[in-house]
């Protein structure tokens, strides 16, 4: 019997050699692939680029955010170039093609989003965009001088849920919870919840007299050309937090510290919902119940103002006025299931933070991940030797 067939061949021939550009080529594909796995479903690098979150996070810390905690969410537009996020760096063309949308899912996490966790997710206002002016909110443009004007001056685009500018802040409600504000001072379900001991807000400090050492502000953390700022000859607004402005207080020539906080009466237009029969302003404000997953809302003249958005934009029903009812998806009801569960987010520093109080909840498909602790901080101010402050390397974010 012949049994070559079995038998393995004796191949003798020289293997061909990887050249070098190959290797390198096969070096970089795999080092973008994994990389990319990293960022998408582990871990992420992000740097604080505004002083919203002052004196939690400073224009220039550098940070971790973990996908894991609340679970990696699965890419919703997968066809995009690597590591960029909406824009090429160079070019400033789209990063993505939105040909292909995946629906909204997430891998199981190891928590669920708590009160005060401080988080970054997608804008929820990101989903119309003016190119031009890329760092405003388009709504609030249309708000100010109509709709027709904006697209008249700018080019407007569209972007997908994860393709929209990422904001970072801290959860002050979850869902269902019922949020209320007076006075600059947040309620959460009926219980006042101060801010925490890195929250800030602005006070007026009235001076004995004119004769005062400000190197003392500068050595309680105040920064003296942003915190403190003239009003009279003898008062100033201090931009501090808690525990800052009771040390102003104990000083031999401090006369008084009061908060300073905008009138209850005083309406502001831009704050959410921006519903004319509601005079509300960024520091008095609610009550306002946050959407839950499986919650029924009754949609009425009070109730709209608030979910609308969600109804409509979020969870993306065909919502209608009918008479004096409502039609959604083409059947009359009175009212709403919600799909998914929301979440309000505000910047620690209260009076210079852009957040839900005037664009209002944060989906949960809007979810990146948690902030975890801070890798680097880099000053521009400061002086060749103090550039980096070494203090805030590797510091855990709370």
């Amino acid at each position: 019997m012949n049994l070559k067939f079995w038998q393995k061949k004796n191949d003798t021939a020289p293997k061909k050699k990887k050249t070098k550009s190959k290797e390198w080529f096969d070096a970089i594909i795999f080092a973008v692939i994994a990389a990319t796995v990293i960022r998408v479903f582990f871990i992420e690098a992000y740097t604080i680029p505004t002083g919203s979150m002052e004196k939690s996070l400073l224009i220039g810390d550098f940070l971790f955010v973990s996908k894991v905690n609340y679970g990696a969410r699965i890419p919703m537009t997968p066809v995009a170039f690597p590591f960029a996020h909406h824009t090429m760096p160079v070019s400033g063309t789209k990063a993505y093609w939105d040909g292909v949308q995946w629906k909204y899912r997430r891998l199981p996490g190891v928590q669920e989003i708590k009160r005060n966790d401080v988080v970054v997710f997608n804008f929820p206002d990101g989903d119309t965009v003016a190119l031009e002016a890329q760092d405003r909110d388009y709504y609030e443009m249309v708000r100010s001088v109509g709709r027709e004007a904006v697209h008249s001056q700018y080019t407007i685009v569209s972007r997908p849920v994860d393709k929209r500018e990422n904001y970072i802040k801290r959860c002050i409600g979850i869902s269902g919870d019922i949020l209320s504000m007076s006075n600059g001072l947040v309620s959460v379900n009926g219980k006042a919840e101060p801010m925490k001991r890195t929250g800030q807000i602005d006070y007026t400090v009235k001076f004995k007299s004119s004769d005062v050492n400000f190197q003392l502000f500068e050595d309680m953390g105040f920064v003296i050309e942003r915190d403190i700022m003239a009003i009279s000859q003898d008062s100033y607004n201090f931009i501090g937090t808690p525990d800052q402005m009771e040390e102003v207080k104990k000083l031999d020539f401090v006369a008084s510290v009061t908060t300073r906080t905008a009138a209850p009466d005083a309406a502001e237009p831009s704050v959410f919902p921006q519903d004319p029969n509601r005079k509300w302003n960024a520091d008095n404000w609610g009550p306002i119940q946050i959407p839950k997953k499986g919650w029924t809302v009754k949609l009425d003249s009070n109730t709209m103002p608030l979910y609308k958005r969600a109804i409509e934009i979020y969870e993306g029903n065909k919502l209608e006025k009918s008479g004096t009812g409502w039609m959604i998806n083409g059947v009359k009801t009175d009212s709403y299931t919600f799909k998914m569960n929301y979440f309000w987010m505000m910047g620690d520093n209260r009076h210079n933070s852009l957040d839900s109080r005037y664009w209002g909840f944060v989906p949960e498909d809007h979810v990146v991940g948690k902030a975890l602790f801070i890798w680097m901080s880099y000053d521009t101010n400061g002086s060749f030797f103090s550039k980096i402050r070494w203090s805030r390397i590797f510091r855990g974010i709370h």
